[in-house]
């Protein structure tokens, strides 16, 4: 089964109630790339990537879209399934992990539907059909994100990512606090999210004032030099986000000790088949993981959810899903949801997500 056709799409995501406020950054709105790939034998699957934004990695919308157009042509008539697709892939472009993660989830969803079965299957068989999310709060005010936590945890969530930085780092210490008090008891994991914006100085201050709260600190600074700097002193554990930013790196992070987990995004690590990889690398050495991404629309919170539930639950950190803070879904009917904390395995075969093509207007760019 080969591709005959490659389309891309464009679709704005605004963002509810904005602007959801990180850090370094903010945003209103995002512009999502979405591929559909048509096979020889008229199968049709479908993918997605969407940065959030230019600063939060190394990867814009209009970067995704210009890889895609780069490769376009030279994967008409390739090979679908996913390993010798990725080989094709690297062999005409170097690096963009994040545009090919959207051709190799189109592939990964084409696949599964010529088989009649769900992408789960084709990653080794789903573990769970109801897949644990968790909420992140905004760079906020300390009694906001506290109420905010609070809400959140009653709402079924199991684990909490709280937004530090930016600002003073006594104001993240009584966030941190603030939130604990409210939440202590009731069963939640906390993580605290830097997005490498602190320096190592205010990272360990934060660890020091809250010896007693048993968070795990998430990219707190920028480089992989700032966590091998703080790694013998921090008080608590240390899991890498954004430096996580292909599979050598974190074969070396693993390998090193230097970390206790990872944030994992699908399409940063470049899709759906590195990222099993990512999972089988984890397993081996015991390690907690999430399988989310940055932002998206239903076919990145399908393909998260679709590898999250065969993830050993014991190492899921949750599958974290831009659903809350946008409006609609791709396809009414099956569209992904975050209920009680929790994402249900979507059905059917493929990803289990038949989108409106109608949402999306016309190509922005189409091959073969």
């Amino acid at each position: 089964m080969k591709i005959s056709e490659i389309h891309v799409y464009g679709h704005a995501l605004p963002v509810q109630n904005g602007p959801y406020r990180l850090a370094m950054s903010e945003v209103w709105t995002l512009p999502t790339t979405i591929v559909k790939l048509v096979a020889d034998n008229g199968h049709v699957g479908w993918g997605e990537t969407c940065p959030v934004g230019a600063t939060y990695a190394e990867m814009h919308v209009g970067g995704a879209r210009a890889a895609i157009a780069a490769m376009g042509e030279g994967l008409i008539g390739a090979e679908v399934a996913p390993l010798p697709l990725h080989r094709r892939m690297d062999a005409l472009l170097t690096g963009h992990n994040y545009a090919k993660a959207a051709i190799d989830i189109a592939a990964h969803d084409l696949l599964a539907r010529s088989l009649g079965v769900p992408v789960a299957t084709l990653l080794g068989g789903a573990l769970t059909d109801l897949v644990p999310s968790y909420y992140s709060t905004i760079v906020d005010t300390p009694d906001e994100t506290a109420r905010l936590a609070a809400e959140k945890a009653g709402e079924g969530y199991p684990r909490l990512q709280i937004k530090v930085g930016g600002r003073a780092v006594e104001i993240d210490v009584e966030t941190v606090r603030k939130v604990w008090e409210r939440i202590r008891g009731r069963g939640i994991r906390m993580a605290v999210d830097g997005n490498r914006s602190l320096t190592t100085r205010d990272a360990l201050t934060l660890s020091r004032e809250c010896p007693d709260i048993p968070f795990v600190m998430e990219q707190p600074c920028n480089t992989v030099e700032d966590l091998q700097k703080i790694r013998p002193i921090v008080r608590h554990a240390i899991y890498m986000d954004e430096n996580s930013v292909n599979l050598n790196t974190v074969i070396s992070a693993v390998g090193t000790g230097l970390v206790d987990g990872f944030g994992m995004k699908v399409t940063r690590i470049g899709g759906l088949q590195p990222m099993r990889t990512f999972r089988d690398i984890c397993a081996a050495r015991n390690l907690p993981h999430t399988c989310d991404d940055s932002w998206g629309g239903d076919i990145i919170a399908a393909a998260c959810t679709h590898i999250g539930a065969t993830v050993n639950p014991k190492l899921m950190e949750g599958a974290w899903l831009a659903q809350p803070y946008i409006a609609g879904n791709y396809d009414e009917r099956n569209g992904v949801k975050i209920v009680g904390g929790h994402i249900r395995l979507p059905e059917g075969a493929g990803l289990g997500i038949e989108p409106d093509e109608g949402l999306f207007g016309a190509p922005v760019a189409s091959f073969g």
